[in-house]
């Protein structure tokens, strides 16, 4: 007699099932991933806002100390302004021990230029607080010589540049010794602008700004300051607002930031505003001006 074995249904996905659990997954994965990369923008852009923050409170203890806002560069010879003279350290590498980095602040000498050997070290240590997280600034690069690819010095990338105001920065890059180089922001050559400067509000007034570092155009910024000689010394630690921030003009002396629709801006109050793209060049202008007596209400 013949014995028959009963046949036991195993349990599994057809090959049309798998395909259509896959593509599920697949769906679910390109629907969570924006959200995933918006949630990383956030944070980034928190903590850049984090950091302007610190820029506010630094100067703010900088000026409750000194009675002056730091100046923008120092740039003497001979007892003369010069763009170029010594020692070029910007207003950031002022900031220093108001920005908890006050062993830094000491291995500096600033009796000598930037770009002098015994400030290599100093000039190229990169601090966390000058760099945005959304932006890929270099930790380290080499820096130009004017109109050459000879390298000069290594310094130090960074994210933000003190605002010089409506005019030009190019246009102090080929003032002769002896010509000062001023602007109605909050930084310019050998400037000591006190708050009490700012007629037209601490709270309407720029003071620091998001810089959007592309190596490959050569944009890149610092912290550290002028150094003689170099291709647009000047550009890589201040800006001027002659376009609104991240506009397809924005050039290497303006303001933009690797955030969607706008920057981010430390204001002489302390506070810190994201300025749009898209708002009147004039009123952007304005804001960039510490005494032209416009008036700015919102933006």
């Amino acid at each position: 007699m013949t014995e028959y074995k009963a046949i036991r249904n195993r349990p599994g996905f057809t090959l049309i099932e798998l395909l259509v659990v896959i593509a599920i997954i697949a769906v679910l994965i390109a629907l969570l991933l924006p959200a995933v990369q918006q949630a990383r923008e956030a944070a980034r852009r928190t903590q850049c806002r984090n950091n302007l923050k610190q820029f506010g409170l630094a100067i703010h203890n900088y000026h409750d100390t000194f009675n002056l806002v730091p100046p923008g560069w120092i740039g003497v010879t001979a007892n003369q302004p010069d763009v170029s003279g010594i020692n070029g350290w910007s207003w950031a590498s002022r900031l220093l021990p108001q920005l908890d980095q006050s062993a830094l602040y000491n291995q500096i000498n600033f009796n000598v230029q930037v770009g002098a050997a015994s400030n290599a070290i100093a000039r190229a240590t990169a601090v966390t607080v000058f760099q945005c997280p959304s932006d890929l600034v270099l930790k380290k690069w080499t820096i130009p010589a004017a109109g050459t690819n000879t390298p000069l010095a290594d310094v130090a990338g960074a994210s933000y540049a003190g605002v010089f105001g409506k005019d030009e920065v190019d246009f102090c890059n080929g003032l002769a010794a002896g010509v000062p180089c001023t602007s109605n922001g909050m930084f310019f050559l050998n400037s000591s602008v006190r708050f009490a400067d700012v007629t037209d509000g601490l709270s309407t007034t720029l003071i620091v700004g998001e810089r959007q570092t592309r190596s490959a155009n050569g944009w890149l910024y610092t912290w550290s300051g002028v150094i003689a000689g170099a291709d647009n010394p000047i550009c890589r630690i201040l800006g001027d607002t002659d376009v609104v921030p991240n506009n397809s003009l924005v050039r290497m002396d303006e303001f933009a930031s690797y955030h969607t629709g706008g920057a981010l801006f430390t204001l002489g109050d302390g506070s810190v505003r994201f300025v749009s793209t898209n708002i009147d060049l004039n009123v952007y202008r304005n804001l960039s001006s510490r005494n032209g007596g416009d008036v700015v209400t919102e933006f």
